[in-house]
Order: C-alpha cells, then sequence, then structure tokens
C-alpha cells in the first residue's frame, strides 16, 4: 500500500490499483522480461519503486514518438524502466544509465542481459553527478530523451546535465514531481520536496524549455511528472 500521508481511503487506493490493472490487462501484451524483471527485484529487497507496467509502456511510446536513438536515465533501481526503453531503441541505439548503488546495478544488469539488451544498456556505477561529469569530458553524442528519477535533492544537477546533454528536440521527463501532494505544502523543507521545487522553478526560468506537469494517480499512489522540449 502506498504512502498514506494524504487524505485518501483504504478503499480509493484499492480501487487506484484495480483501475491499473484493468487497463494492463486490457491495453498491455505480457513481457516474460518485464514480469520477471519486477519478481526479481521483490525478490532482492529493492524498493518497490518502479514505474508502474502503464507508466513504462508510456514511457516507451514517448521514446517511440520521439524516434529516440540514444536515451540517458539517471536513477536505475533494478532496471524495469530501462528495459522499456530499451524496447523503444532501434537496433543500433543506445541507452546509459546511472544507478548509485552497486548492488542495485548488478541486479539491473542481470535483469537487462536475460531481457536480450545487454548490447543496448549501459549501466554506470556511482554517484550520478559524479558520473555525468565524467560523461562530459568523453563529448558524447547529444541524447534524445533524458529520463530523471533518482534522488529528488539533487534534481537541479540532473537537469543542467540533461540540458548540456541535449539538441533541440530533446525529451526530458522528471519523474515524482508530486509526492502525495507534499509539494504544494510549503512549510515542507523535506529535500525531496524542496529538490522538486527547486527543478520546477528552473523549468520555469529556462528558456530552452517547453514544459508541463501531470498528475498521477495509481497502483503507485498519488504523484506525478514534468515533462520537457528542448527548443533552444
Amino acid at each position: 500500500m502506498p504512502n498514506k500521508t494524504i487524505p485518501f481511503t483504504d478503499a480509493q487506493y484499492s480501487k487506484f490499483e484495480e483501475v491499473d490493472n484493468y487497463i494492463c490487462s486490457y491495453l498491455l501484451q505480457q513481457d516474460d522480461a518485464l514480469e520477471s524483471t519486477l519478481k526479481t527485484n521483490r525478490g532482492s529487497s529493492l524498493d518497490t519503486i518502479d514505474v508502474a507496467p502503464n507508466q513504462g509502456k508510456m514511457l516507451y511510446l514517448l521514446a517511440k514518438m520521439n524516434k529516440c536513438k540514444r536515451i540517458l536515465e539517471i536513477g536505475t533501481l533494478g532496471g524495469y524502466s530501462a528495459i522499456w526503453f530499451a524496447k523503444a531503441l532501434p537496433s543500433d541505439g543506445k541507452l546509459i544509465t546511472l544507478e548509485l548503488d552497486p548492488k542495485h546495478a548488478s541486479i539491473a544488469e542481470s535483469n537487462i542481459k536475460n531481457a536480450g539488451f545487454e548490447n543496448v544498456v549501459e549501466v554506470r556505477v556511482g554517484p550520478a553527478l559524479e558520473s555525468l561529469d565524467k560523461m562530459a569530458k568523453e563529448s558524447p553524442e547529444p541524447f534524445d530523451m533524458v529520463f530523471i528519477d533518482a534522488d529528488k535533492e539533487n534534481n537541479v544537477g540532473y537537469l543542467k546535465w540533461a540540458l548540456e546533454f541535449s539538441h533541440v528536440g530533446t525529451l526530458i521527463v522528471v519523474d515524482n514531481i508530486v509526492r502525495q501532494g507534499r509539494l504544494v505544502d510549503l512549510e515542507n523543507k523535506d529535500p525531496s520536496i524542496t529538490g522538486v521545487r527547486e527543478v520546477l522553478d528552473l523549468m520555469k526560468r529556462e528558456k530552452r524549455l517547453e514544459f508541463t506537469g501531470v498528475q498521477t494517480v495509481g497502483s503507485k499512489g498519488w504523484d506525478g511528472f514534468a515533462m520537457g522540449l528542448v527548443i533552444g
């Protein structure tokens, strides 16, 4: 059950999950690799914070619609969203995903190999800001999409690097911005909340971006994401 810091009843939470399950059963095909990844992640005692299957499919569709060949993901966990992205890439595509925890990275690499994408996905281990700084020294090709889903207190730094590695037309998605509604509790100074406010403020000021934010409810509770398109 999600963290109940908001005035929803158990019945409402159950209904959110029921609707997500209905949508997934009707609109998502069975994928053994993705199901195996979720099972492995649960068995490995990872936090149950993988994107929901229907949201994973949304990320897949965004990557497909944007004709992405290169994707950067900040925050790997067990590799579930990375596999969704890899499925959207062409045969010559590339996903670089950054993970702090070596144990998480090892689980992700195993899941990615099991899904058949070990030649498409590169997992880099270490603090993401350090990995991004090292990446800059490699003068990488720009990315077509960046997905930011790591520690929220460093969101501003992640967005700045995302812009550094982007081109006109790059899609940037920042996950988990609503935080069960705590976003608008201005008395809440938790770093994970202030980090979200700060990145939204940067998006608002950044003239190179057109952006929006969307609330979501579902099997993961009440949250949302921001999405920006690089225009200059």
